[in-house]
């Protein structure tokens, strides 16, 4: 899987068994949830139950199943699943339905898992493209990457309302196409080297096709898409950037294959100064990294740049706040970045740590290049809590 060096000789796609995506469909759970299992148990935390207990409860209650709502402890690690496992038994729940972020579900596919019983993903924004895989990214309690975790199976359904999208704060959306975006960038690069996938063995032409849609799908609608979010409405591009970062980036990322972008990714989460940054926001200064690292042509960096800056991402270190750090903490995230088992040993040649370090460090002075020759804003330091 990552990091290994052998060379897969067999070809894999997954997938989620039913996708599911409208404004309004937050109506249908019930009806498909009772086609998987007749004591699901809700797992999300307060602020999503909130916003989404009303609709459900009507929908489960049309489908004869009780309503168990659980909260979300809010960081996805490994006592966090063996919890909410405990409590799965202790019901004799049957399916498991994480309900909000990336982190919730992930937890809700881990406790499943623990369990032995089946799991739903229900994103209420398109912020990641966790909801449709068969792995969770396992975080310490500090809020640092820890590893992945793979299951045997997807999940049976991923159910998306566009209109909770729509709702929530453009700030997730953005995200979502930070983390889509890096999808293509990583997979073309697995292929050129055909390496494995997170799917096992190499990347399907289907896999790889679904990796470049969602790229052009959100260079095309990206940008008027989260100018609708900000005026809380659902438009035909919300809806394509919505099975951009949730359908197509899931399953480009998990059958075609991760690289550098996301294991960069990781590798800020290594130190503190980033963890207020979302999922995406990470990955984009990895994509931008892995862009230089494979000596990409320099319009490709300068177009992905100002497009990115223009989208609402994060595009230097100062905005994930490293802009004026020492050395020293830079080389904790490539030290983590390049860690055996990362993902960035997927790229079609041999990572050295000090080739990650300079492309990490060009990155600043690159992207300030782009912005001021666009016209677009000096990056500011993001606000500290």
């Amino acid at each position: 899987m990552a990091g290994t060096n052998s060379k897969p000789t067999t070809r894999s796609l997954i997938s989620p068994a039913r996708y599911v995506q409208g404004p309004g469909a937050i109506a249908e759970l019930g009806s498909h949830v009772a086609r998987i299992g007749a004591n699901p148990l809700l797992l999300s935390d307060d602020v999503v139950r909130g916003l989404t207990e009303s609709a459900i409860t009507s929908s489960f209650e049309e489908a004869g199943l009780p309503v168990r709502f659980e909260e979300f402890g809010g960081m996805p690690t490994a006592a966090e699943a063996r919890r909410v496992a405990e409590i799965i038994d202790k019901h004799g729940v049957d399916v498991v339905v994480g309900l909000g972020g990336g982190a919730a579900i992930d937890t809700a596919k881990a406790a499943g898992d623990n369990a032995g019983i089946r799991w739903v993903s229900v994103p209420t924004a398109a912020s990641t493209d966790a909801p449709t895989s068969a792995l969770s990214v396992v975080y310490t309690e500090e809020g640092a990457f820890e590893s992945y975790r793979f299951y045997t199976r997807n999940p049976d359904l991923v159910l998306i309302d566009t209109r909770l999208v729509a709702n929530a704060p453009a700030r997730f959306l953005i995200a979502g196409v930070g983390d889509a975006l890096a999808t293509w960038i990583e997979a073309r690069a697995v292929q050129r080297g055909n390496g494995p996938t997170m799917a096992g063995g190499r990347a399907t032409r289907a896999g790889t096709t679904l990796a470049r849609l969602s790229w052009d799908i959100l260079w095309e609608h990206a940008l008027p898409a989260i100018e609708a979010v900000r005026a809380n409405l659902v438009t035909p591009s919300v809806e394509a950037v919505v099975e951009a970062n949730t359908l197509l980036s899931g399953l480009g990322f998990e059958s075609a294959g991760l690289a550098a972008a996301h294991a960069i990714h990781d590798g800020l989460t290594a130190v503190p100064h980033t963890h207020g940054l979302a999922h995406g926001e990470k990955v984009n200064i990895g994509s931008i990294t892995q862009l230089i690292l494979e000596g990409a042509p320099t319009a490709e960096i300068r177009e992905f740049i100002e497009f990115t800056t223009r989208v609402g991402l994060p595009t230097t270190l100062t905005e994930v706040g490293l802009g004026d750090v020492e050395d020293d903490v830079l080389r904790t995230v490539v030290e983590a970045a390049t860690a055996p088992e990362e993902t960035i040993h997927n790229m079609p040649f041999e990572v050295v740590a000090e080739d990650v370090l300079d492309a990490l460090k060009a990155v600043e002075p690159l992207a300030r290049s782009v912005r001021a020759a666009a016209g677009l804003p000096e990056p500011k330091a993001p606000k500290r809590h």
